[in-house]
């Protein structure tokens, strides 16, 4: 017997689109986003002004670092998305919303501004997941995925068990490395040798929160050398791998803000 929408929602489950949940609650009511690029999207919801207004918006996939303040948020929930599902989830491609933040009602009409209301009226955490949840399973039943959105999540699995080589990946799958480029850049939002440039430089960071050796971190990490990860987090993060970790070192609550 065919869902429905209704059914098709109390079936449903985020893990397959998301990949990290976060719940923030500012010190000061200050908070210092900071987002490294990634090759993910995120919907970030808002809590302002004492929790009298909010909003709902999606950032998109970015190509460099993005460092600022967000004074005024009580509280914010985000979910980070698996890479890939940006059709089905927002009926958009990934590239339209590259280095993007777009509140979710310019995405999806009237249903983005009344999840807003839904989610500013809810009592709990528990309560705003499911919200989220059963907003998003009513998207992804209504939505058409087309087979390069695949193709992009097979591509973006490859890459990130450490295959450069975008030759070598279209290979593997079967495609040509022009077609993998269109299909990556559309689902993604950013190419796949830029998404491998993003996987090495996240692995990077992961490695120096308990090692300072930074020569054995770029090797670790898949460099070339160590001038090749102070190259990339230069032109990536806009500060020095040293630079970068010493403003993580003063504490600031990190997030995404719209």
């Amino acid at each position: 017997m065919p869902l429905t929408m209704d059914s098709a929602a109390s079936t449903f489950s985020l893990a397959r689109f998301v990949e990290d949940v976060r719940a923030l609650v500012p010190v000061a009511g200050n908070t210092r986003h900071e987002r490294l690029p990634d090759g993910r999207m995120t919907l970030v919801f808002r809590v302002l002004e004492e929790g009298r207004k909010g909003d709902v918006c999606v950032a998109g996939p970015r190509t460099r670092a993005l460092f600022k303040d967000a004074p005024g948020v009580v509280r914010a929930v985000i979910l980070q998305f698996k890479p890939g599902w940006s059709a089905p989830l927002l009926g958009v491609s990934a590239n339209a919303l590259t280095d993007q933040i777009i509140p979710l009602e310019d995405l999806w009409g009237r249903p983005g501004g009344d999840l807003l209301h839904e989610l500013l009226a809810a009592r709990s955490l528990p309560e705003v997941f499911d919200r989220l949840s059963h907003a998003i399973a009513l998207r992804t039943h209504q939505t058409f995925e087309p087979a390069s959105a695949r193709l992009a999540r097979r591509a973006v699995r490859l890459l990130e068990a450490d295959e450069v080589r975008v030759e070598t990946v279209a290979e593997q799958l079967g495609v040509t490395a022009r077609h993998l480029r269109r299909a990556f850049t559309e689902h993604v939002g950013i190419g796949p040798k830029d998404y491998a440039r993003t996987v090495r430089l996240q692995r990077a960071v992961r490695m120096a929160a308990t090692s300072k050796d930074w020569r054995r971190i770029a090797v670790d990490a898949g460099y070339y050398d160590q001038a090749h990860l102070i190259a990339d987090f230069r032109e990536l993060v806009g500060l020095t791998p040293g630079a970068f970790l010493k403003s993580a070192e003063r504490g600031h609550p990190a997030g995404h803000g719209c």
